[in-house]
Formats: structure tokens, C-alpha cells, sequence
């Protein structure tokens, strides 16, 4: 039994359109759209390989964190987690408690040096919403840095099919200003018009579609990693209350 031949990929019928459209109206928009394709792309599996390391730094951390007995411990150690977003937030938050406690007298990377015992120090709650106030900045700015390029992609995402939907229309109106200078009615005169027309609108789908998909992914992982490190300043500070907080 003989097999069915396949059906032609349209890669072939896309290339003809592409030739037979004209350059402002289709060429030049599709360059634009394929050039914004490549750079969707890049950032967005960059930006994933960025985010995916970040995790599994900060999980990696916040277990670390999470079995020593003190707060302090980690830093004072010298562990550092530089990937983790949450790290940077704690280590921030000790370098604000060394300046409190030792009343700015030394830096962040020299605390406790003088060998006392850290049950010897204490705060006020003045100086623990120092701190808390350190940690919620840094926050904030760890959300922002992971959130550098993401609006590249909201914009290739709404701004693509509307200049694939450009350049069909304004494709449209070229084939059908052609056909009637050339004053030929029939559809042979104006279908590869049309179908060329139709090439941006095809082509900037392409594009919007793994962006916007890319993009919410991505949306999803960076809010998670917000949450976590907003939780983690929480559990800090809370950490640090029960430790050097004394009524």
C-alpha cells in the first residue's frame, strides 16, 4: 500500500510571500519582528538560567539557615550563597545589625571581632526596625534587578501582532491600490497581495505567542522568589528579636 505523501510544509508558501511583499509594508516589519524574536528569545532563556540558579542557591541557604542555632552563624562563618537573592537580603540585614550594635563603630564584615559572646549584645526595638527597614529595601531591590528585561518582553508581546496586524493592513490597501491602478477585478490579480499582507500578521503571532508564554513563566518564578525573600526578612528580624531583644 503505497504511503500518502505529506502535505508541503508552509515554510516555502511564507518565503514566496515573503519576496512578492514590498519593503516598508512587509520586508522591513518582518526584519523588525524577527530581530524582536531574537532578542525574546535571549533574554528570556538567559533570565531563566539566571532565576533557575537563583533557587536552587536560595533553597540551598535557607536550609543552611535553618540548622544553625544562631541567626549570626552563617555570616559569621563566612558561608556565603552569592546566587540567592534571599542571601543578599540576610547579609545585608547583618552588616545594618553590625553597625547597631557596635554604634557604627565598625563595618558589617568586622562583627563580634573582639571576641565577645553574642549573648553579650543587645537591641531596641528602634534599632531592629533599622534592621527590618535594611532587609525590606534590599528586598526591594532584588525584585527589581530580577525584574530587569521583563519589559522588553511585555512589549514584544503586546506590540508584535499589532505591527504584524500593520503590515497586513497597510499591505491590504497597497494590493488593492495596485489592482485598481492596473484595473484587473479578479482574484489572480490581488491573491498575492493578500497572502503577502497576511506574512506580518503570521510572523508577528509568531513572536507574541513563546514571548508571552515565556513571560508569565518567568513572571511566576520572580513573584515566588519575592515572596520568599519578603518571608525570609520576616523570619530574620523575628530571629533577631528573640536573640538580642530583651524586655
Amino acid at each position: 500500500m503505497p504511503i500518502a505523501a505529506l502535505p508541503p510544509l508552509p515554510v516555502a508558501s511564507m518565503f514566496s510571500a515573503y519576496q512578492t511583499s514590498s519593503f516598508m509594508s512587509g520586508k522591513l516589519i518582518v526584519i523588525i519582528l524577527i530581530v524582536a524574536s531574537v532578542f525574546a528569545w535571549s533574554v528570556m532563556v538567559t533570565k531563566y538560567l539566571d532565576l533557575t540558579r537563583a533557587k536552587r542557591a536560595s533553597r540551598r541557604f535557607q536550609l543552611a539557615f535553618r540548622n544553625e542555632a544562631h541567626p549570626l552563624s552563617l555570616y559569621l562563618k563566612r558561608h556565603a550563597f552569592a546566587e540567592s537573592p534571599i542571601y543578599k537580603v540576610y547579609e545585608a540585614g547583618c552588616h545594618a545589625l553590625g553597625g547597631e550594635l557596635n554604634d557604627g563603630r565598625h563595618a558589617g564584615a568586622d562583627l563580634f571581632s573582639a571576641g565577645s559572646r553574642l549573648d553579650d549584645y543587645r537591641l531596641n526595638h528602634l534599632q531592629v526596625e533599622v534592621v527590618r527597614r535594611v532587609t525590606e529595601r534590599t528586598v526591594a531591590d532584588q525584585a527589581l534587578e530580577m525584574e530587569s528585561k521583563m519589559g522588553f518582553l511585555a512589549t514584544a508581546v503586546s506590540a508584535s501582532p499589532l505591527l504584524g496586524l500593520l503590515g497586513t493592513v497597510w499591505g491590504v490597501l497597497d494590493a488593492f491600490g495596485a489592482m485598481a491602478v492596473s484595473g484587473a477585478a479578479n482574484l489572480s490579480a490581488v491573491a498575492p497581495g493578500i497572502s503577502a499582507a497576511l506574512l506580518t500578521t503570521v510572523v508577528g503571532l509568531l513572536v507574541a505567542l513563546p514571548s508571552s508564554i515565556g513571560y508569565n513563566i518567568l513572571a511566576s518564578q520572580i513573584r515566588e522568589i519575592a515572596v520568599q525573600m519578603d518571608n525570609f526578612a520576616q523570619e530574620f528580624v523575628a530571629e533577631l528579636q528573640r536573640m538580642f531583644v530583651r524586655e
